[in-house]
């Protein structure tokens, strides 16, 4: 009975834990809609992405054991992006606009912080959620840096989803427009340490549930 409970538990949270973390992440990628606070917004959903993606991959990770499941994890998150974002396509959006998190190099870091401190949670949590809160803000620049004229299409394509009054009109100069990823970095380096340890308490409880 157990290893039955055990496989439905481990296809039951692939499920729950990558898509609703993917659901709650969507919209991360759309800073560039947000042209009169782009930098503002990058900021928060840096935040927001490091802990939906620290929490995950390491419940995950930690839940099988394997080095290489968070990487995994976050490639199930990539793809599910990738085929939500396709709605903007079938909006109209040009390619080089549609802005997808990358979340697999912050992911590939935690996986390598487990196997080279052989599978040590505690070095994990410390190690691991530094990287991942260091690297995504990073990452995730270089690709928002990529977008061919943002400011232009942005204007051209007003977001759907935005009442009219929301629109942007005019482009502001927001509190962190000097330095996203710093900030994004700084506050993932400490924030991250906290999400990695909630993913490795969630996968005791896990444990617990499954053994009553």
């Amino acid at each position: 009975v157990m290893v039955w409970l055990r496989r439905c538990t481990h296809y039951l949270f692939i499920v729950v834990v990558a898509v609703n973390p993917t659901l709650l992440t969507i919209n991360a990628g759309d800073y560039i809609f947000y042209t009169d606070w782009a930098w503002t917004s990058f900021t928060v959903f840096s935040i927001s992405q490091t802990l939906m993606l620290a929490v995950g991959a390491t419940y995950y990770l930690t839940f099988t054991g394997v080095p290489g499941t968070a990487t995994y994890y976050g490639l199930i998150m990539t793809v599910y992006t990738w085929v939500a974002k396709g709605a903007w396509f079938a909006l109209g959006y040009p390619y080089d606009f549609i802005v997808t998190p990358i979340w697999l190099p912050s992911a590939m870091l935690l996986d390598l912080a487990y196997w080279a401190t052989k599978r040590n949670k505690h070095s994990l949590i410390l190690f691991g959620g530094v990287l991942v809160g260091m690297s995504l803000p990073l990452f995730n620049m270089v690709n928002l840096i990529t977008v061919a004229d943002p400011l232009e299409t942005a204007f051209k394509y007003p977001r759907p989803t935005l009442p009219p009054y929301m629109t942007p009109i005019e482009p502001q100069v927001g509190k962190f427009y000097n330095s996203p990823v710093a900030l994004g970095a700084g506050a993932g380096a400490v924030l991250s340490v906290t999400f990695t340890a909630l993913g490795c308490k969630l996968n005791t409880w896990t444990y617990r549930w499954m053994a009553a």
